[in-house]
């Protein structure tokens, strides 16, 4: 019987899942965090919970913990990418107007040579 809080057609989900392939650095009961497909910098990884949640709108209260969570494992990673000391950008793009393109909501790492470029 297929999670119930997971979308089938999403493909953040399936990559949760194991069905759609992707570059995974990290994953647990709880997030998954992976190389973004088409990276707008040289480090650029995506951390998402497993729950499927569309965008921040959708958050519970409830939830914040999950977030919370999300926000250290993107520091965890900055480090094991050796851009924590650097310096790095986070950010969670919220609905179309705000530059979301798959809805399930996800915490984007920046790093490298071309962070300035990248205007969130």
């Amino acid at each position: 019987m297929p999670d119930p809080s997971t979308k089938p057609d999403c493909i953040f989900c399936q990559i949760v899942a194991g069905t759609k392939p992707a570059r995974i650095v990290y994953q647990d009961d709880e997030l998954t965090a992976f190389w973004d497909h088409y990276p707008a910098t040289p480090v650029h990884i995506l951390i998402i919970p497993n729950k499927h949640i569309d965008s921040m709108n959708q958050v519970d209260p409830s939830e914040a913990g999950l977030l919370g969570r999300m926000m250290l494992k993107a520091r965890d990673i900055a480090e094991e990418m050796g851009v924590r000391q650097k310096g790095y950008r986070l950010l969670i793009n919220t609905e179309r107007g705000g530059g979301q393109s798959v809805f399930h909501i996800h915490l984007h790492l920046f790093a490298g040579e071309h962070l300035l470029a990248v205007h969130g």
